[in-house]
């Protein structure tokens, strides 16, 4: 009889967890990056995203935004899902360095159009915001297409890409209405981010795996 290490045709078992690593770097950053936070004076609120800075020319906020939590309920969320949904993402550019490279620059990107959207809609706001939800949002979009293919990119219009957008639309939208952050102690994660982000991924997923070829 088989050992209880291999499977009843001879395979080897299957890993209970084999997230690809880019995946499980974000997860990763966005945990360690919150323990550090402490450390930042104001608990890095002047690194926040503030829409009235971004507006006078100073852009900075746009990408340290993307490594500040406002409680560690809402650090360990954005890394949960940024490690559920960079996980397909993460197989789809593959692991060589080009697919590893774009992967990250993926991920930055989804932030920072999740983070202009939020400027647009806020001209002069000088809330903080702050929080890597637009960019892993970004990671959702792109998974979202992913859902029907197998592995290949489908359609931004299939019915999984449309069913994903519907439901993050309707939960930001009761977000919007109720106020409601979970987890979020200083600052704000702003819903309009959230879409924003997941519109770019959504979009951007098809330009970057023609560019790698995938």
């Amino acid at each position: 009889p088989d050992g209880p290490e291999t499977r009843e045709n001879g395979a080897p078992p299957e890993r209970m967890f084999n997230a690809p690593w880019p995946a499980l770097a974000v997860a990763i950053i966005i945990v360690v990056s919150y323990a550090a936070q402490g450390l930042l004076p104001y608990n890095g609120l002047p690194f926040a995203l503030y829409p009235v800075e971004i507006e006078a020319g100073r852009p900075l906020g746009l990408l340290t935004s993307l490594f500040l939590h406002g409680g560690w309920a809402h650090a360990l969320m954005n890394a949960a899902f940024g490690l559920a949904f960079g996980t397909p993402v993460a197989r789809l550019f593959g692991l060589r360095a080009a697919g590893v490279i774009a992967f990250f620059i993926f991920y930055l990107l989804c932030g920072v159009i999740a983070g202009l959207v939020f400027v647009g809609l806020h001209p002069g706001g000088m809330t903080p915001v702050l929080g890597a939800s637009g960019a892993v949002s970004g990671l959702m979009g792109a998974a979202a297409r992913l859902m029907d293919g197998q592995g290949r990119l489908g359609s931004p219009f299939s019915r999984s890409a449309l069913s994903m957008a519907a439901a993050w639309i309707a939960v930001n939208l009761l977000i919007a209405v109720t106020g409601l952050t979970p987890g979020l102690e200083e600052g704000s994660v702003a819903w309009e981010a959230h879409l924003g982000g997941f519109a770019a991924g959504l979009l951007l997923a098809g330009p970057f795996a023609r560019l790698l070829k995938r």
